[in-house]
């Protein structure tokens, strides 16, 4: 049984929601976001409560109810609240900064990475004097977000021994020790 498909998603004020032939729309305040359906998937809406049925006990179905679930729960809060993820840039003359769309990363190469970000994200690069300088990622669609920070990421990921790279705001790394003499 999925438990997290079975729990109704609260439709707050201001947000619609449309279901027209398996796709659904959600429209709010910071945008508007789609999903489609598979694997017939139903969703209804009735007295501010969306749920997410599905037609058999299968676990193809199963795994679909939960996911749907999740992600129309997603695309709720998302047009309503806004998605956010920060990154650190940890090391000796690592910089970031931005004009618009376009995120200017110095990571340690010879020559600054130049990131043309998709319309939807909003960037902004905060450098603090005595502090790591940082990258805040927001946008409406969680998905996006999580995606292009993780490829911010990649480019200089934290290495184990002295933590320098590009992680995330409040993310654990697991360090080793050096060598010993």
């Amino acid at each position: 049984m999925s438990r997290i498909g079975n729990n109704p998603v609260n439709l707050p004020e201001g947000i619609t929601i449309d279901v027209k032939d398996n796709v659904v729309t959600v429209k709010g305040k910071l945008g508007e976001l789609t999903q489609e359906l598979k694997d017939d998937i139903t969703v209804k809406v009735e007295d501010g409560l969306i749920t997410v049925e599905r037609p058999s006990d299968s676990k193809n179905h199963k795994a679909k109810h939960g996911l749907y679930r999740s992600l129309i729960a997603n695309m709720i809060d998302g047009v309503s609240k806004g998605w956010t993820k920060e990154l650190e840039l940890v090391g000796v003359g690592y910089r970031a900064s931005n004009q618009g769309q376009v995120l200017d990363l110095a990571l340690g190469f010879s020559h600054n990475i130049v990131i043309d970000l998709a319309p939807e994200i909003k960037v902004e690069t905060i450098s603090e004097k005595g502090k790591n300088p940082l990258v805040k990622l927001t946008s409406h669609d969680k998905q996006l977000v999580g995606a292009v920070a993780a490829k911010i990421r990649s480019l200089r990921k934290p290495e184990p021994y002295k933590g320098k790279g590009v992680k995330f705001v409040g993310e654990e790394l697991r360090r080793k020790a050096g060598k010993s003499a």
